[in-house]
């Protein structure tokens, strides 16, 4: 069994939400916006390296903090990709998917940070 933040379910979709990422960047009609695809790829892998990294901290209160970047992480993707698919007219099929996985993990990550947050 896998301990840490390999054990968490977040954290494996969140790795195969960057693997689909880079998929899709591939594409032809993406892989010339070198912008977009580098923010793009970026904010996916931001998700899964900040979950990780915010697991492996000492404190709640700073594992939070990293759960909160991974989380605007996951926002800033699907915003991305809500651009992508305006200006290169990309079919939402496309790309639902990974809204999709988007708007899951950030209601798992909502989930993570309420129960890792300090009670005051």
């Amino acid at each position: 069994m896998e301990k840490g933040f390999k054990s968490l379910e977040v954290w494996r979709l969140s790795k195969q939400l960057a693997v689909d990422t880079y998929a899709l960047t591939s594409s032809d009609i993406l892989k010339r916006d070198f912008g977009l695809v580098d923010q793009m790829r970026r904010a996916a892998v931001s998700v899964a390296s900040n979950i990780a990294e915010g697991d492996e901290r000492d404190t709640n209160k700073e594992s939070v903090r990293f759960f909160y970047i991974a989380k605007g992480s996951a926002a800033e993707l699907y915003t991305q990709l809500e651009i992508a698919e305006t200006i290169y007219g990309l079919d939402a099929a496309m790309t639902s998917d990974l809204k999709a996985s988007c708007d899951q993990i950030a209601r798992m990550l909502r989930g993570l940070i309420k129960a890792r947050s300090p009670k005051l």
